[in-house]
C-alpha cells in the first residue's frame, strides 16, 4: 500500500532549492503558493520559517513556527528552526531550550544534539554536553537511510518509512538499527508477529543492545506473553541492579502479572536513589490505584505534578480515580500547561481528559465538553480506526458464523468449561460484572484479557488488508483438533492470571465481536453480555481515555455507530446461540442487585454466595477505569450523568439510530 504524492512536494523542493541559491524571494513566492490554499501544509510551514530567517525577517519567522507547532506539536524540525532562530536573536538560553525539545520529539536530528553540545559546553556544563555529541556522533555514524527512516517515523510518515527500512535491509540483512526500526514500524501497523521476530533476531546479533531488548520487552507485553517480558525484564535487572531504568521496567512486568507488592518495593527503592522523578512516582500511583490504596495513590500523583506541573499522565491518574476532586489552584494550573506551546501530544490529550472530568466535577459542563471533545480530536487524529470498516467486520461475523457452522461447536473444541467470558462495550457495567463473579470462592477475577482479540489477529493472517474476511471465513475450515488446540492455549496463556479457582472470568469488552471464535474453540464456556443504556454507555466511553484498543469512543459518531453495530450483532449471536448467552442490563443491577446477582450465578451453574451481594468489600486488584467505583455499595449516581451534557449529544443519537430505543429488545 503506497503513500499518496503530496502535489505541492514538488514546489516545496524548489523553494528549498532556491533558498540553498540565495534566491529568497523566489523561494518565498513559491511557498506562497502552496500555502495559499494549503495553509497548514507542514512542510511549506517549516520551509517558509527557515526562508523568513535568512531573510532575517525574524518576526515573520516566529509566525510561521507558531502556525506549524499548533498543526503539528511534536514537528521535531519545528523546534530545530526555532532554535536557530533564537540563535540569530542572540537569546541563548531559549535556544537550548527549543533544541532539547527537537530532540525529544526527533532523536534522529544530528544538528540539533550538535547545538545542544556547544551550548551546554559554553555554559560550562561539560558531562552533559558530551553525551549530546555523543548522540550526535552515533548518528552520524548510521547510514543515511537508516537515519532518513528515523526523521520520517517520527514525522508520522510511517508507510514511507516502511519502504524505505525494508529496502536498504535487503541489502543489509543484519543491521540491528534497522531492525529495530522496522520493529518499530511492525508496531505501530499492528504487526506484532513481525515486530517480535525482528527483535528478537537483532537480539541474537547483538545481545548487549539496551534498546532493542527494551523495545522487545515492549512487544512480549503487547502480544501477551507476560512470563517472557518478565524474564527479560529480570535479565535487564539483574545485570545491573542499581540502573534505575532496569529497576522501573521491572517493575513494571510484575505489575503486568500481578505481582503488585514487588512493583511497589522496586518503585519504593527507584525513588531513594531517583528522589521525586515523576514517572517513577506516577507508575507508583497506578499500582496502588489498582491495590485500592486510594489515598496512598493521590499522594503519589500529586508528587509527580510537583516536580512535573505539564506531565498529564499524573493529572489524569487522579481524574481516573473518578472520586478524586480537584481544586481550582489545579484545575488554573492544568488549563495553563495544556494551553503552552512545545507540550507532548500524549501530555495534552491526558491534561483534556482531565480538565473535562474537572470541569464536570465542578458543574461547568459546557468548558467538561469542550475539552473531552478536544482531548477526543488529538486522539482519532492519530487512529486508523473508520467506522465503516468496522461495519464491514460486524457483517463478516454475520456472514461467515452461521447457524450451521456454531452447531458444530460441540464436534471439537476443548472441554474446559472455566473460563466465564463478559462482553459488551467498554464502561457498561462489566468491571461490576466481574467484582461480583470474583467475590465468589469458586472464581479468579483477572483482568481484560487480550488473548482472544490476538488469537483473532493470528487468524487474519498477513494479507488482512487484501483479504478482509479471510478471519472470520477461517473458522468454518478449522478441524475439530485444530479448535481443540487453539481453546486448550487460550485456557494454558491465561493461567498466569490466575489463582487457582475452579473457574475464571476474562472481562475484555471488544471480545463480542468473537463470540464464533469462543464458542468453536471452548463451547462450554460461559458468555455474559453486559449492556447499558446506549446515552449513559456512549457518553461515559466518549469522556474516557482508555490506554488502547477502544479507537471507536474517540468520536461521537464513531461510538454511537458501534454500539448500534454491537447491539445488530450480539443479536445475530442469540439467533445462531440460543440460549448460550446471558444478557445482563446496567441498570437491572442497580435495580434489584440481587436477583440479577442470582441470575448470574445459576447461569454460571454457581452456588449462592452472600460476598457476591457485598462484592465492594473483595480485596482484589483491578486494573480498569472502574475500580474505585466497584470498591464502594452500588448506587445509582451514574444513571443520568450523561443528561448534563445534553445539548452536545445530537450527533450522538443519529449515530445510534434503532438502537437509541431498541437496545434490550
Amino acid at each position: 500500500m503506497a503513500e499518496l504524492q503530496d502535489p505541492t512536494a514538488d514546489i516545496v523542493k524548489q523553494a528549498q532549492r532556491a533558498m540553498m541559491a540565495e534566491r529568497f524571494d523566489e523561494a518565498r513566492g513559491l511557498l506562497d503558493r502552496v500555502l495559499g490554499p494549503d495553509p497548514s501544509n507542514p512542510d511549506a510551514l517549516y520551509a517558509a520559517a527557515v526562508c523568513a530567517r535568512y531573510r532575517v525577517a525574524y518576526a515573520e519567522a516566529d509566525q510561521y513556527l507558531v502556525r506549524l507547532k499548533t498543526e503539528q506539536p511534536e514537528f521535531g524540525r519545528a523546534y530545530q528552526e526555532e532554535g536557530y532562530l533564537r540563535q540569530a536573536q542572540n537569546r541563548p538560553e531559549e535556544a537550548l531550550t527549543a533544541f532539547r525539545l527537537a530532540c525529544r520529539f526527533n532523536p534522529a536530528l544530528t544538528s540539533s544534539w550538535q547545538a545542544q553540545a556547544a551550548l551546554l559546553q559554553s555554559r560550562g556544563e561539560h558531562a552533559e554536553a558530551a553525551q549530546a555529541e555523543a548522540q550526535a556522533q552515533r548518528l552520524k555514524s548510521l547510514p543515511k537511510e537508516v537515519t532518513a527512516v528515523s526523521h520520517l517515523l517520527a514525522e508520522g510518515k510511517i508507510l514511507k518509512a516502511e519502504a524505505l527500512c525494508r529496502n536498504f535491509l535487503k541489502a543489509h540483512p543484519r543491521h540491528v538499527e534497522a531492525m529495530r526500526l522496522l520493529a518499530e514500524i511492525g508496531v505501530q501497523l499492528g504487526i506484532l508477529d513481525d515486530a517480535e521476530f525482528l527483535l528478537e533476531s537483532a537480539l541474537e546479533f547483538e545481545p548487549g543492545n539496551i534498546q532493542v531488548r527494551l523495545d522487545y520487552i515492549q512487544v512480549l507485553r503487547k502480544r501477551q506473553k507476560f512470563e517472557q517480558a518478565l524474564q527479560q525484564a529480570r535479565q535487564l535487572y539483574e545485570s545491573d541492579p542499581g540502573n534505575p531504568v532496569f529497576r522501573s521496567h521491572f517493575a513494571i512486568e510484575n505489575m503486568q502479572t500481578g505481582n503488585y507488592e514487588t512493583a511497589l518495593t522496586l518503585f519504593d527503592e527507584i525513588l531513594q536513589s531517583v528522589p521525586g522523578d515523576p514517572l517513577v512516582l506516577t507508575s507508583r500511583g497506578h499500582a496502588l490505584k489498582t491495590m485500592g490504596r486510594q489515598e496512598d495513590a493521590v499522594t503519589s500523583y500529586r508528587d509527580a505534578v510537583k516536580r512535573a506541573p505539564a506531565h498529564g499522565d499524573a493529572w489524569y491518574g487522579l481524574a481516573n480515580l473518578k472520586t478524586y476532586r480537584f481544586g481550582s489552584d489545579e484545575i488554573a494550573a492544568m488549563e495553563r500547561e495544556e494551553a503552552a506551546t512545545g507540550l507532548p501530544h500524549a501530555d495534552r490529550v491526558h491534561l483534556c481528559f482531565a480538565l473535562g472530568k474537572a470541569h464536570e466535577d465542578a458543574g461547568d459542563y459546557d468548558a467538561s465538553f469542550s475539552f473531552y471533545e478536544r482531548g477526543n480530536r488529538l486522539k482519532k487524529a492519530q487512529a486508523r480506526y473508520t467506522a465503516e470498516q468496522m461495519a464491514q467486520e460486524f457483517e463478516a461475523q454475520k456472514t461467515h458464523c452461521t447457524a450451521e457452522l456454531m452447531q458444530r461447536r460441540f464436534e471439537g473444541g476443548h472441554a474446559a468449561a472455566d473460563p466465564i467470558f463478559i462482553v459488551g462495550l467498554p464502561r457498561a457495567g462489566s468491571t461490576l460484572l466481574e467484582q461480583i463473579l470474583a467475590s465468589h470462592s469458586q472464581v479468579d477475577g483477572t483482568l481484560e484479557l487480550p488473548n482472544i482479540l490476538s488469537l483473532a489477529h493470528r487468524l487474519r493472517g498477513r494479507d488482512k488488508l487484501s483479504d478482509r474476511e479471510r478471519y472470520p471465513r477461517v473458522l468454518g475450515a478449522l478441524s475439530a483438533p485444530q479448535r481443540a488446540d487453539l481453546g486448550a492455549e487460550y485456557v494454558e496463556t491465561t493461567r498466569i492470571h490466575r489463582a487457582g479457582a475452579a473457574f475464571f472470568t476474562d472481562k475484555m469488552p471488544n471480545n463480542f465481536r468473537h463470540i464464533g471464535l469462543i464458542k468453536l474453540i471452548l463451547p462450554n464456556a460461559k458468555i455474559i453480555d453486559a449492556r447499558r443504556e446506549p446515552m449513559a454507555c456512549c457518553f461515559s466511553g466518549f469522556k474516557q481515555l482508555f490506554a488502547e484498543g477502544q479507537e471507536f469512543t474517540y468520536g461521537l459518531h464513531e461510538v454511537g455507530a458501534y454500539y448500534r453495530g454491537y447491539v445488530d450483532l450480539m443479536r445475530h449471536w442469540d439467533r445462531v446461540l440460543p440460549g448460550e448467552i446471558l444478557r445482563v442490563q446496567y441498570e437491572d443491577v442497580v435495580e434489584d442487585l440481587e436477583q440479577q446477582v442470582r441470575r448470574i450465578l445459576d447461569f454460571c451453574g454457581l452456588p449462592f454466595e452472600q460476598a457476591c451481594l457485598d462484592f465492594h468489600k473483595t480485596d482484589r486488584a483491578v486494573r480498569t477505569a472502574s475500580s474505585e467505583q466497584v470498591r464502594q455499595p452500588i448506587n445509582r449516581s451514574g444513571l443520568e450523568q450523561w443528561r448534563h451534557f445534553d445539548s452536545h449529544l445530537e450527533p450522538l443519537r443519529e449515530a445510534l439510530g434503532p438502537a437509541l430505543t431498541g437496545y434490550r429488545d
